[in-house]
C-alpha cells in the first residue's frame, strides 16, 4: 500500500478544508433556489390579486427557507445531501398540496384543515380534474437533480469504506471543520431570521397588525408571511391555542358578545308582532341544502332550452330570494349546514362540525323538537364524512339517514343520484309522526360534474366536455329531481302540508369567467363576479301558494332558521342565533337592518357591497354601490362603519363557537 507523503498529505489537509467552506455552502443555497423557484412558480399559479410576489417577498421566502434548512450545515456531507433532499421533497408536497386545495377552496390548508383530511381524501375524480401540466415543474429537479444525487450519495457513501490509515490525514482539521459547520449554521439561521423578521415585525406594526389578532382570512396571512412562513405561523398559532396559552375567555369579552346577541335577538324579539308570525304554526318543514347550486343559472336558457324549467315553475309559486348569499369558508358543505340550522358564523379555519363537535349550539332540529316535532336529516353518503354522526346527534336529530339506508339502484357521481335520493326520503318522510323537520342534502351537482350519459339530457353546445358545461348538464338533472320530488310530495298528501325550502350550499368552484361571461351574455365587473360567485337560491313554498313573488331583499344561509321558527310561531329570542327572518309581512320595513357579512370581511346591505382587500390593506378595499356596481367615490366612508360591524359579527361568533358559549349568551 502506497502511504502519502508529508507533503502531499499538507496539501490535501489545505485543499479539503479551504474548500469546506464553499461546500457547505453550495448545497444549501442550490436548495433554496429551486425552492424558490417553485414558490415563485406557485404564486403566479394561485394568482392572487394584489398579491403578486415583489422583492420583499422574495426575501422573505429566502428567509422562510434558510430557517427550515440551516440545520443540514450541522450535519457531515453525506447525511447534509440527505436532509437536503428530504426537505426538498417535504416541501415540495406541502407547497403542491397548498395548490391543489386553493383550486377548489380558495384558500391555503390549516392545521384544522389537516385534521379533516378524510374530506379532501375523499373528493376523488374532483382532484384530478384540478391538475395540470404546467405543475410538472414542481417535480423537475427530482427527476433532473435529486435522483442523481441520492444515487451518487448513495454508491459515494458505500465506496467511501476506507481504512482509519487512508483517512489519517484529516483528523487534525476534524474539530475545525465542526466549527465552521457550526458557525456556518448559525450564521444563515441569523440571515433567515432577520429576513423574515424584518418585515413581518413591519407589517404587524403597521397595516397587518389585526391579522395575527383577528386571523380574518388565510390568504391575508400568506400575503405577509409567504406560504412556508403561513404554515409555519399556522402551527404556532394552533399549538399556542390548543396546547401553551390559557384558553379561558376574559369576562369582558363575554359581556362583549352577550351585547351582540341580545342586541340581535331584540330585532328578532320586535318581529314577533308581525301578522306571519306563527301563521303556519305546526307545519312541517322540508329543508334541501343543494349541492354547488348557484342562483346565476335560473330563469336562463341553453340553445332555447330552460337549464332550470321545474324550479322556474316553482318559482311561480313560491317565495323567490334573488339576492340570497352563501356564507360559507374552509368547511364548504358542513359550513352550509351550520349557518343554515345553527346561524353562526364558520370558522376561517377549518370546519365547525370537526373542530368543535362536541360543543353546544341552538339549533333548528332541537328547537323544533322542543316544539314537539320530528327531526331527522337525510343524506346518501357516508355517515363520518364531515364528522356528520357526531355532529348530527349535538345537533338533537332523531335520525341520520346515511347511505347504509339507502339503496343505490341510480348510481351518479359519489353516491345515490337525487331522483331516487329524494324518492326514498319521501318514502320514510310519508311514515313520520307529523309534524316533522326532514333536512335533506343533495349530491347529484358535485364536482367535478359529470353524469352518466344516460343523465346527460341538456345540450350545452359549445360547452360540452368542459367543466362549466358540465356543472350545466349536473344543475339540469338536479332541477329534473326537484320536479320530481314536488310531484312525490304532491301525490303523498304532503304538499300542502309543509313548508318546502330549498337553498344552494356553496359556489361551482370554477374560477374561470369566460364560460360565465358567454353564457350570460355579457361581461363581467368586480361586482357582478362577487354575486355570482356567492349568490344562491333560496326558494320557500307555503301551503295554498301564499305570498309568491320574487323578493330583491338580501339575506344569506344564517337567515334561514330564523324564517322557519318566524313562520312557525317559535321565538328564538333567546336562542344564540345571528341571522334574522326573512319572510315577514313588511319586508321593505326591516330592509335597511339587514346586512349580510361573509367570512372575509366583506358584507352588503342591499345599498353597497364592501370587498375587503385579499392582501389586508385598507386603500385597496372597495366599495361599490349594490345595484349598479360603480365603485362609490363621492363617500369613501361609505362602508367603514358596515365593515366594523361586519367584524364585530364574525369576532361574536367565533368566540361562542371556539369556547362553547352558545348556552352561556342567555339566561335559559
Amino acid at each position: 500500500m502506497n502511504i502519502p507523503s508529508r507533503s502531499i498529505k499538507r496539501r490535501r489537509q489545505r485543499t479539503s478544508f479551504y474548500a469546506i467552506p464553499l461546500l457547505i455552502a453550495l448545497e444549501p443555497l442550490l436548495f433554496i433556489g429551486l425552492m424558490l423557484f417553485k414558490l415563485i412558480l406557485f404564486d403566479r399559479l394561485v394568482h392572487v390579486p394584489n398579491m403578486a410576489m415583489n422583492r420583499d417577498d422574495l426575501l422573505t421566502a429566502a428567509g422562510t427557507l434558510a430557517l427550515a434548512s440551516f440545520w443540514t450545515l450541522w450535519l457531515p456531507p453525506q447525511g447534509r445531501r440527505i436532509a437536503l433532499i428530504l426537505l426538498n421533497i417535504i416541501l415540495t408536497a406541502i407547497i403542491y398540496a397548498d395548490l391543489i386545495y386553493f383550486r377548489y377552496f380558495q384558500d391555503l390548508i390549516s392545521v384544522p384543515v389537516l385534521m379533516q383530511a378524510g374530506q379532501v381524501g375523499a373528493l376523488g375524480e374532483s382532484i384530478g380534474s384540478l391538475l395540470n401540466v404546467v405543475d410538472l415543474w414542481f417535480f423537475a429537479d427530482w427527476l433532473l437533480l435529486l435522483l442523481p444525487l441520492a444515487v451518487f450519495t448513495f454508491f459515494r457513501i458505500r465506496s467511501n469504506r476506507r481504512t482509519p490509515m487512508q483517512l489519517s490525514y484529516l483528523k487534525p482539521n476534524r474539530l475545525r471543520i465542526a466549527i465552521r459547520r457550526l458557525v456556518a449554521g448559525i450564521a444563515l439561521f441569523i440571515m433567515g431570521f432577520m429576513l423574515v423578521y424584518v418585515p413581518v415585525h413591519k407589517a404587524k406594526q403597521t397595516w397587518a397588525a389585526e391579522l395575527f389578532t383577528g386571523n380574518w382570512w388565510n390568504l391575508s396571512l400568506y400575503n405577509v408571511t409567504g406560504v412556508l412562513g403561513f404554515h409555519g405561523y399556522d402551527l404556532y398559532r394552533y399549538a399556542n391555542e390548543h396546547w401553551f396559552q390559557n384558553s379561558s375567555v376574559t369576562a369582558e369579552q363575554i359581556t362583549e358578545a352577550k351585547q351582540w346577541f341580545e342586541t340581535r335577538a331584540a330585532q328578532r324579539k320586535a318581529l314577533e308582532s308581525d301578522a306571519l308570525f306563527g301563521k303556519y304554526k305546526g307545519k312541517n318543514v322540508i329543508l334541501l341544502q343543494l349541492e354547488a347550486f348557484q342562483s346565476f343559472v335560473i330563469n336562463q336558457r341553453m340553445n332555447g332550452v330552460e337549464v332550470t324549467p321545474n324550479i322556474n315553475k316553482l318559482i311561480g309559486s313560491s317565495i323567490y330570494f334573488s339576492n340570497f348569499y352563501h356564507q360559507t369558508a374552509q368547511g364548504r358543505t358542513s359550513d352550509a349546514d351550520l349557518a343554515a340550522n345553527v346561524s353562526l358564523q364558520p370558522l376561517p379555519s377549518g370546519s365547525v362540525f370537526i373542530r368543535y363537535a362536541q360543543h353546544d349550539y341552538d339549533s333548528m332540529p332541537q328547537t323544533l323538537k322542543d316544539h314537539g316535532y320530528t327531526a331527522n336529516v337525510f343524506h346518501a353518503y357516508d355517515g363520518g364524512f364531515w364528522n356528520r354522526n357526531m355532529m348530527y346527534d349535538r345537533l338533537g336529530y332523531d335520525n341520520f339517514f346515511s347511505k347504509n339506508s339507502y339503496y343505490i339502484d341510480e348510481p351518479i357521481g359519489w353516491s345515490l343520484g337525487d331522483k331516487s335520493f329524494f324518492k326514498q326520503s319521501v318514502d320514510r318522510m310519508v311514515n313520520e309522526k307529523q309534524p316533522f323537520y326532514s333536512f335533506l342534502i343533495s349530491l347529484s351537482s358535485h364536482h367535478p360534474y359529470q353524469l352518466p350519459k344516460s343523465a346527460q339530457t341538456l345540450d350545452v353546445g359549445t360547452f360540452k366536455n368542459t367543466m362549466f358545461g358540465n356543472y350545466l348538464e349536473a344543475i339540469h338533472y338536479v332541477d329534473a329531481a326537484i320536479g320530481s320530488l314536488v310531484e312525490e310530495l304532491k301525490a303523498t298528501g304532503l304538499w300542502d302540508q309543509s313548508i318546502f325550502m330549498f337553498y344552494g350550499d356553496h359556489d361551482n368552484s370554477i374560477r374561470e369567467w369566460e364560460p360565465f361571461e358567454a353564457f350570460l351574455g355579457h361581461p363581467l365587473n368586480e361586482t357582478e363576479q362577487f354575486r355570482i360567485l356567492k349568490g344562491i337560491p333560496f326558494v320557500v313554498h307555503l301551503p295554498n301558494d301564499e305570498r309568491a313573488g320574487t323578493y330583491e331583499q338580501v339575506g344569506g344561509q344564517l337567515d334561514i332558521t330564523p324564517t322557519v321558527l318566524h313562520l312557525l310561531g317559535i321565538s328564538s329570542a333567546d336562542q344564540t342565533m345571528i341571522g334574522t327572518p326573512l319572510i315577514t309581512a313588511q319586508p321593505d320595513k326591516q330592509q335597511h337592518q339587514k346586512r349580510i357579512v361573509f367570512r372575509n370581511g366583506a358584507f352588503t346591505d342591499g345599498a353597497v357591497l364592501y370587498l375587503p382587500a385579499e392582501d389586508g390593506l385598507p386603500e385597496h378595499s372597495k366599495c361599490y354601490a349594490f345595484t349598479t356596481g360603480e365603485e362609490v367615490t363621492t363617500d369613501p366612508t361609505a362602508c367603514n362603519s358596515g365593515a366594523a360591524a361586519a367584524r364585530l359579527e364574525l369576532e361574536a361568533s367565533d368566540l361562542v363557537i371556539e369556547h362553547d358559549l352558545v348556552k352561556s349568551m342567555f339566561a335559559r
